[in-house]
């Protein structure tokens, strides 16, 4: 009972009370404003599209090897007599010094041998020349002869006619006279042969002439010469060494010049070739194709050597493509020459171009005109672009070239077109952008595409 009488008389009322007071707030209390929906503008980053002249470029890298190389090798044997002092490794000689000299002596012999076998021959000429007027002499004198002994056969011919002379008188007349027209025609049979036996003897001074200039030659021989300055790169011989026909006694690299074939990317190198000449695209990848459309376009060339924190660069020439692609990396080689590659060394400050250094070598095209924008900015073949109300379009864009880390836009951009460089997420059509231009960016761009 008295629970009853206290949730009755207490805790209702209470109650009640309570609910009084909440609804009296309730009822006194404005309602909650309402937040109109508004749409939220994306911050993003923009260039602005500037038209300037652009020098497609490629990078490769390669090997220094000499432009000119050289093989003293031995044409004759003999023993090394005199061997150049600087021939060392590594040595730099000048053109026109001699590397080596053969002992003479075999040579010398061999050359008085030939000069005596032509003094007997012009002898034996002369000799013929003088049996020739004997001989003739001499038939003068047989064929004076031959005519008494046919006027003898002739008498005695008649006095057998006439009864007057026996047989055997004209038989004896006759054996007499035969003796002697056999004595003619030998020495008119040696006069014949005469002709003959000078046309041989004139043809063996010549053999023997022939074996006099071999032997100057192999005189000559005994001297090797160094046609172009260069520097020692082996060497084989010492001397008192028997050197052998074909022995190699050292090898040169020229100083002239140097080559690099710098391996490049074929497929960057057809991109290249079409940013500068309309219908490149057709091109085939036959290397003497691709040497000839490079020497049309005048590509020039620059060789870098890296050493520490420096850089030395070199001009260059590009000369020609390599003979085949590697099927591994789908590289070509880029042939270049370096004309300065001793003539501009500083000791202590710039060192030679020598063979073995690892350089880079940058290709550049004739400028052209077109739109340079980072490389991060195109996503799936697309450009994003702020619109004049500040919305995002997507624009398909091929680019003309990608190089390093820009990419060059010959159409499909207009001048000043905003271009997105940042990446809104989500990157949605037609939203908003709160537009801030990248002045730094365009800055670079602008020093990225500058021609030299």
């Amino acid at each position: 009972m008295r629970s009853g009488l206290k949730l009755a008389l207490v805790t209702l009322p209470l109650a009640l009370v309570g609910v009084g007071i909440l609804a009296f707030i309730i009822a006194r209390t404005p309602p909650p404003e309402r937040n109109e929906l508004a749409e939220r503008a994306t911050a993003v980053r923009v260039i602005v599209a500037q038209s300037q002249a652009v020098a497609p470029v490629l990078t490769g890298f390669g090997v220094v090897n000499p432009a000119r190389t050289f093989e003293a090798i031995a044409e004759v044997g003999g023993t090394a007599e005199y061997v150049n002092p600087s021939l060392d490794q590594g040595a730099i000689i000048p053109a026109g010094d001699v590397l080596l000299r053969l002992s003479p002596a075999d040579f010398n012999l061999a050359i008085a041998q030939a000069r005596a076998n032509i003094r007997a021959s012009q002898a034996r000429l002369e000799e013929l020349t003088v049996s020739e007027e004997n001989l003739k002499a001499a038939l003068a004198l047989e064929n004076d002869t031959l005519a008494l002994k046919t006027t003898e056969l002739d008498r005695a011919e008649s006095l057998l006619a006439a009864g007057t002379a026996s047989p055997a008188a004209r038989d004896a007349a006759r054996a007499v006279y035969l003796a002697q027209r056999q004595k003619t025609l030998a020495i008119e049979s040696s006069l014949a042969l005469l002709p003959t036996q000078r046309a041989a003897q004139v043809e063996q001074i010549a053999v023997h002439q022939a074996s006099l200039e071999a032997a100057k030659l192999n005189l000559a021989r005994t001297e090797l010469i160094l046609p172009f300055a260069a520097r020692v790169a082996s060497v084989s011989v010492e001397v008192g060494q028997f050197v052998r026909v074909g022995q190699v006694i050292a090898q040169f690299d020229g100083i002239e010049a140097a080559e690099v074939q710098a391996q490049v990317s074929v497929a960057a190198l057809l991109e290249l070739l079409q940013a500068t000449q309309p219908g490149a695209e057709a091109l085939a990848t036959d290397p003497s194709a691709m040497t000839e459309t490079i020497r049309a376009l005048g590509l020039s060339a620059n060789v870098q050597l890296r050493l520490g924190s420096n850089v030395l660069e070199w001009p260059a020439t590009v000369e020609r493509i390599s003979d085949t692609i590697d099927q591994k990396t789908g590289t070509i080689g880029v042939i270049v020459t370096v004309e300065t590659a001793y003539s501009s060394a500083r000791p202590g400050i710039r060192p030679p171009l020598t063979k073995g250094m690892f350089v880079a070598v940058t290709l550049s095209a004739p400028p052209v005109m077109g739109f340079l924008v980072p490389r991060s900015a195109l996503r799936d073949g697309k450009l994003m672009l702020a619109d004049a109300d500040d919305r995002l379009q997507f624009v398909p864009i091929s680019p003309a070239l990608l190089q390093g880390e820009f990419a060059l836009i010959d159409a499909g951009l207009e001048q000043g077109a905003r271009v997105v460089v940042s990446a809104p997420s989500p990157a949605m059509a037609g939203m908003l952008l709160d537009v801030t231009e990248d002045t730094t960016l365009t800055a670079r761009l602008q020093d990225a595409g500058q021609v030299e």
